[in-house]
């Protein structure tokens, strides 16, 4: 399934649906009896999320059923990615199987440097040119200022320590960082294992706060797209003599 076709469902089931719905036992049934006892796994899931051992997190993450075919970007979340890099290496944290990586490569041959950054690399796919590196995104390990550009979609929305992650992007960009997460309200049952919901480009303001002077954050289509451009060293000035 498509990014495009899912933002039509989650349009429908979180613009138009009551939230007394959406949260209601009859919901809950109907959901089920589409997705089976997953809906169930996930309610409890982020119930018990200041609860859960690494383990449980990603047993939880490998046993969720993938709904978007190879990425769960937009083609217009791509686009404006590959067109908004700056340098000549980049980091995606949270690349998944790499499609993105992928993409990027195509539309942007100018690139020297492409890295992925998963806690799990089985399954990204071996492409020349493209490294990739198992780690998690609060701890990266990486040197301050590695990458020109740093890109995390479709990741600060699962974590729990989502200020510590972005820092660490920060961190580790020379640059520029680009953002991209769904632009979504809560509810107790949803078919994806998110802890943090952005209804308003100016929730996810606050996540990211203080942002630099300059910075984009902006709807694309149901995502929240922010790409912000990393405070440069000023030179020291030179004294005379």
């Amino acid at each position: 399934m498509r990014r495009e076709t899912t933002n039509r469902i989650r349009f429908v089931l979180e613009d138009i649906v009551p939230p007394i719905l959406r949260d209601s036992a009859a919901f809950h049934w109907l959901a089920c009896r589409v997705w089976g006892d997953h809906i169930t796994r996930l309610a409890e899931f982020r119930e018990r999320a200041t609860y859960l051992t690494d383990d449980e997190y990603e047993k939880l993450y490998r046993d969720h059923p993938r709904v978007h075919q190879g990425t769960d970007n937009s083609e217009a979340c791509i686009k404006r990615i590959a067109k908004d890099i700056v340098g000549q290496s980049i980091c995606d944290i949270g690349c998944g199987t790499g499609v993105l990586l992928q993409r990027i490569k195509a539309a942007r041959p100018d690139i020297t440097q492409l890295t992925g950054v998963d806690f799990v690399v089985d399954d990204a796919a071996a492409i020349d040119n493209i490294d990739y590196v198992a780690a998690r995104i609060e701890e990266l390990p990486f040197e301050d200022n590695s990458f020109d550009t740093v890109i995390c979609t479709h990741v600060i929305e699962h974590l729990l320590e989502y200020r510590q992650a972005i820092a660490e992007l920060r961190r580790v960009a020379r640059k520029r960082v680009i953002i991209v997460v769904p632009r979504e309200r809560e509810s107790r049952y949803t078919f994806n294992p998110h802890f943090n919901f952005f209804p308003y480009t100016h929730s996810f303001l606050r996540a990211v706060y203080p942002s630099p002077d300059i910075h984009v954050c902006e709807d694309l289509g149901r995502d929240i797209y922010y790409c912000e451009d990393r405070p440069q060293e000023k030179p020291e000035p030179e004294h005379q003599g």
